[in-house]
């Protein structure tokens, strides 16, 4: 199996392009504020999985890893709400992505609380 088999991974790796696409419409001076933060976290959740999933022989660090992703997540919901609040995505769009995100946040947590189901000792 490969990191980029587990659901996490895929979720959060689908999340981050469709925030790629959709950044791709806010203002030129966010460019390297808002859309540039948005970009960076979303794409650190998956970075964060599959760092964590080549390090899941050493349980701590595999959960480390984990919560490093799950860290990421969470900012890249507040960049969501910011988008959101300066009316660069409506309300439709962030109640989709912060439902994906949300699933991302749940699954990151399962495995964070069942190491040993993803081949930690």
């Amino acid at each position: 199996m490969s990191f980029t088999d587990l659901l996490a991974f895929k979720k959060s790796f689908s999340l981050a392009m469709k925030i790629f696409e959709i950044s791709k419409s806010f203002p030129k001076e966010e460019k390297y504020s808002l859309t540039d933060q948005i970009r960076r976290s979303s794409r650190s959740v998956s970075a964060n999985i599959s760092e964590a999933y080549r390090k899941r022989l050493y349980p701590k660090h595999f959960v480390s890893k984990l919560s490093d992703s799950d860290a990421e997540n969470s900012e890249t919901y507040t960049w969501l709400l910011f988008a959101l609040k300066c009316n660069y995505i409506d309300k439709n769009v962030f109640d989709d992505l912060s439902k994906e995100n949300s699933e991302v946040g749940k699954l990151i947590n399962y495995m964070i609380n069942n190491p040993g189901k993803f081949g930690v000792n």
